[in-house]
């Protein structure tokens, strides 16, 4: 089935919300990550969110070193692969902060406007702008100039009040003040009144939560303020003002404190340092063993059979997707999917 159409990407949604559970939302920075998550999501029919940020969007480009240009590449080969999966496969981006705006997310709606007035369908079904690096007004300002052009293109935006800590994809909050990791009640009713008239919306409320590998009980979570905000919103606007909520830096959350956000409104969850890791180490296992065969040694040749990148890939996309089966499950999507509904 193809990347759903902006109506079927807000069913998808709407029956997280309903169903108090939440959709994997898997970075992808290669065609290899991508495969890995698509073969979990496709193998235990599942519905999930694959995302490209700033930097894979880079990487992804090679030499051209063009992060919207290498978005649109990756997004057009997840096109391709998931049209011939029962399944429906979104496509996002991932914190583009202010500096980026004009680089990445600004050519990415250009793109959308483009393929629009030819007949064609969206790349995308939303894009995140990561404005917390700013005053809540400007902030706000920058989402509702962005939402404002988005909607029109049935493309949603996620926004992020407060600060997730830690460090991802060379976005630094590791000296964040610890007041910027909670989200106030407040600033979640100032989003949604800021945002409500314009289109559809996700918001990344944090709660503590950081970027990064911890231990379970490390990471101090108060899921609380997630309820808090979204009861504010609904005692003022009305139940059907429930704000659909992301969950971002979950790495070292425990399974309670997750299922704890799907009953606040959380309907997505960003999982990516835990992927990275999950490809990486049966690599990393596979050239251990293999030493003598993966280098060409004393004058050796080595095993052609070892060093042949598709072996060592293989296990990569095998172990994360083994990652990305986890995450599902313990977000309690594992499964559930509106193909065919």
């Amino acid at each position: 089935m193809p990347v759903p159409d902006p109506q079927t990407f807000a069913r998808l949604l709407d029956a997280a919300q309903a169903g108090n559970y939440a959709l994997a939302s898997i970075n992808v920075t290669s065609s290899n990550t991508a495969s890995a998550a698509l073969a979990a999501f496709a193998e235990t029919k599942t519905d999930g969110i694959l995302q490209i940020s700033t930097g894979g969007g880079e990487f992804f480009s090679g030499p051209a070193k063009n992060m919207a240009l290498g978005a649109i590449a990756l997004a057009e080969y997840i096109h391709r692969i998931a049209e011939r999966l029962d399944v429906y496969i979104a496509i996002t981006t991932d914190h583009c902060v202010p500096a980026k705006v004009d680089t990445f997310l600004r050519p990415l709606i250009a793109e959308a406007k483009r393929r629009k007035d030819a007949g064609l369908g969206n790349l995308f079904n939303g894009h995140m702008f990561d404005g917390s690096e700013l005053p809540m007004e400007e902030n706000m300002k920058i989402s509702r100039e962005l939402l404002a052009e988005m909607a029109p293109l049935g493309l949603i935006l996620e926004v992020e009040t407060g600060v997730v800590g830690g460090e991802e994809d060379g976005i630094d909050n590791t000296h964040a003040h610890a007041s910027k990791l909670y989200t106030t009640p407040e600033d979640m009713l100032y989003a949604y009144e800021q945002l409500k008239d314009l289109g559809r919306f996700t918001l990344a409320a944090t709660f503590g939560n950081v970027h990064g590998v911890y231990k379970p009980g490390n990471v101090k979570l108060t899921p609380k303020i997630l309820k808090d905000g979204n009861d504010a919103v609904v005692a003022k606007y009305g139940d059907a003002a429930k704000l659909d909520l992301v969950f971002h830096g979950g790495s070292g959350s425990t399974i309670e404190e997750i299922h704890e956000t799907l009953e606040y409104g959380v309907i997505k969850m960003n999982v990516d340092t835990d992927c990275q890791y999950a490809f990486t180490r049966p690599i990393a296992d596979h050239m251990m063993k293999n030493y003598d065969g993966v280098l060409r040694i004393d004058g050796e040749m080595g095993d052609k059979k070892t060093y042949d990148p598709r072996s060592f890939l293989k296990k990569g996309e095998a172990g994360m997707k083994k990652r990305v089966i986890q995450a599902a499950d313990e977000l309690r999507s594992l499964g559930k999917t509106i193909f065919g509904g």
